[in-house]
């Protein structure tokens, strides 16, 4: 039998790659979604290969990835509980995605993929393929007993990799678990596991700055950095016209620099637990602050409440793994139809892990400064007596329950 594994070459994966081979007896064909991983890359086909691959996909997904992945979810303005930029969640429809077509390519009976029994990867990739491709077997070694009980822990796997002459990165002195991509990357387990250990600990530079500085670290001068929108994507860096891949690497460059899109976070994962997490996203964090700055200028009022309302759900559908669900898809259509106008120009300033809006200009703005000015009206658009029967008639239904129960209490 064939069966596609979601490969790294990280611990994980490695172990597993070995371990389905000799349980299965089957044949794996290993798979890596190329989507920003950088030098994670080098030597990953010898590397498959040697540890029992019959086969290996390295597919730059790149370009799809920023296009058709984090672009839309930039355009609905996506943040899981008010922090996360869902870096994780939104490459592993992707990543799923690919698998499938690998599958179906090589007539494999299954996928097979490393999340933990405990995470959220697992719904996501399981998702994906429940909405693509049902007929799919699903391998997760991580539910299986058998697995659990050859490897109760990382050093177990760490050992086993040794005995097999496998090289992986992670180590005793570095316990825990790295996942980056174009638009992230994020640290969780091992040390990470108790909330009170400071990841913002300048003894920490070697660990968790792999995308960005410290605050400590960053420039003393503020960088200004000048964002073009076209209907909600970003489409120019600094008057420079790029593609949504060339934008995430050169916002990644400026944000790295001056320590931005840093955040230490415990959240609530799908499978009902808590977890925590330390994320460096850059680029995303300055493309989703520049793009809200210019829907504050070209959005209309009610269609951007409105959008603002729908934000939760979608942040909600993506990190849960429902990319590919009706909801996901009804609520993007919504989105995009919000996004119309969306067109201008925002220039913000990075300093010290902060970014600041220090302009924002639009042919299609909707703020209108002689209708705004505190001076007189040229435009006598608003005619402020108006005010007072407005005022008077929001005040309607506060007037009537201030006088029916004030009347109660006065009779206590």
């Amino acid at each position: 039998m064939k069966i596609v594994l979601a490969y790294s070459g990280g611990l994980d994966t490695s172990v597993l790659l070995s371990w389905i081979k000799e349980k299965y007896n089957a044949e794996i064909i290993a798979f890596c979604a190329d989507i920003g991983q950088e030098e994670e890359l080098n030597g990953l086909e010898k590397k498959a290969k040697n540890t029992g691959a019959t086969k290996i996909y390295i597919d730059n997904l790149q370009e799809e990835f920023a296009r058709d992945f984090i672009y839309p979810m930039i355009r609905a303005g996506a943040v899981y509980e008010g922090q996360y930029f869902l870096g994780t969640s939104i490459a592993r429809p992707l990543i799923a995605k690919r698998m499938i077509e690998i599958a179906r390519k090589e007539k494999a009976v299954a996928i097979a993929h490393g999340a933990t029994g405990k995470g959220n990867d697992q719904v996501r990739f399981e998702l994906t393929t429940a909405a693509l491709a049902p007929e799919l077997e699903i391998i997760a070694p991580w539910r299986d007993e058998r697995f659990r009980k050859d490897f109760p822990g990382r050093q177990e796997m760490i050992d086993y990799c040794a005995a097999k002459r496998i090289p992986v990165q992670a180590s005793a002195k570095k316990p825990y678990s790295m996942d980056r991509n174009l638009l992230h990357i994020s640290y969780e387990a091992g040390i990470l596991e108790d909330p009170w250990y400071d990841s913002y600990d300048l003894k920490n530079r070697d660990y968790f700055t792999t995308l960005s500085v410290l605050p400590e670290d960053a420039p003393d001068k503020p960088e200004l950095v000048e964002l073009e929108f076209d209907r909600g994507d970003c489409v120019a860096v600094n008057g420079k016209a790029m593609n949504p891949l060339a934008v995430m690497k050169s916002l990644n460059k400026f944000g790295g620099k001056h320590g931005v899109g840093r955040v230490d976070m415990v959240e609530n994962r799908f499978v009902g637990m808590k977890s925590r997490g330390v994320y460096e996203t850059p680029g995303g964090a300055i493309l989703h602050f520049a793009h809200r700055q210019m829907e504050s200028l070209t959005m209309d009022r009610e269609v951007m409440h409105q959008r603002d309302a729908l934000i939760p759900k979608y942040a909600e559908l993506v990190y849960n793994g429902f990319w590919y669900a009706p909801e996901r898809l009804a609520l993007q259509a919504y989105v995009e139809e919000s996004q119309k106008n969306v067109t201008g120009t925002v220039r913000v300033k990075l300093y010290k892990a902060g970014i600041y809006v220090i302009g924002r200009k639009s042919a299609v703005s909707l703020y209108n400064p002689h209708i705004a000015t505190m001076e007189a009206d040229p435009t006598k658009a608003y005619n402020q007596d108006d005010a007072t029967g407005f005022i008077r008639l929001n005040g309607l239904r506060l007037r009537v329950a201030a006088a029916v129960h004030g009347s109660k209490k006065r009779k206590k």
